[in-house]
């Protein structure tokens, strides 16, 4: 699986802190949850990330490429990434859980879909413990969670390149925010800038504003 190259911008909710869940909208956009799911991840921790990754989601999706996992960050940390193949989910969310309360690294993310609310607080207290970050990457949504936000990620059809109307411009995604502690629900239209590899906002959408949930091509 090829990663774009993203980094993240201020149009998006702060890093993420504690637990958060992003789901993939459907099975051709789990690439863009990933990408999403790194560039939520503190960057200036120079700790490593660890990366658990279930048997049926890697062979549904297959292996990160690693120079676009450099690319989103990863590979400005002192030690890099570290990629643990689980077994199934309860293998998953044990090697999350301890690895976020060990402290070794700076962010975990795990591909779990079955997590309970009492496992999802645990996670939420190891992240704590460890002042480290979680995300679960979902194929779906799940229900009751303690994830402080849970991000829903659809990719979308490039705008075509600036100088050659046949070449592929940069990747996009629409970012909705279903589920918030602290920011009221909403979607953010963003886009690769080939420039700074950061995500911005599109531009035929700059100074939309934060729009309510289920509107679409809204911004901040």
């Amino acid at each position: 699986m090829t990663v774009p190259s993203l980094a993240p911008d201020v149009a998006c909710p702060p890093h993420c802190e504690g637990l958060e869940e992003v789901c993939a909208a459907g099975v051709r956009d789990m690439a863009g949850a990933l990408a999403f799911a790194l560039v939520r991840l503190p960057h200036a921790d120079r700790r490593p990330v660890l990366m658990a990754l279930g048997r049926t989601w890697r062979s549904e999706h297959g292996r990160p490429y690693g120079p676009g996992l450099s690319s989103v960050g990863t590979g400005n940390r002192a030690s890099g990434l570290i990629v643990a193949h689980v077994a199934g989910e309860a293998e998953g969310l044990w090697v999350m859980e301890q690895a976020l309360r060990s402290g070794a690294v700076s962010a975990v993310l795990a591909t779990v879909e079955d997590a309970t609310l009492a496992q999802t607080r645990r996670l939420e207290f190891a992240a704590r413990d460890g002042a480290s970050a979680g995300i679960l990457l979902r194929r779906t949504q799940g229900g009751l969670s303690a994830a402080r936000r849970r991000w829903r990620i659809t990719t979308l059809a490039s705008f075509g390149a600036t100088h050659d109307a046949r070449a592929p411009g940069g990747f996009r995604l629409d970012a909705e925010l279903t589920r918030s502690r602290q920011e009221r629900p909403g979607v953010w239209r963003l886009e690769q800038d080939d420039e700074t590899y950061r995500l911005r906002l599109a531009d035929r959408l700059a100074g939309d504003g934060l729009g309510e949930r289920g509107r679409t091509g809204l911004a901040a």
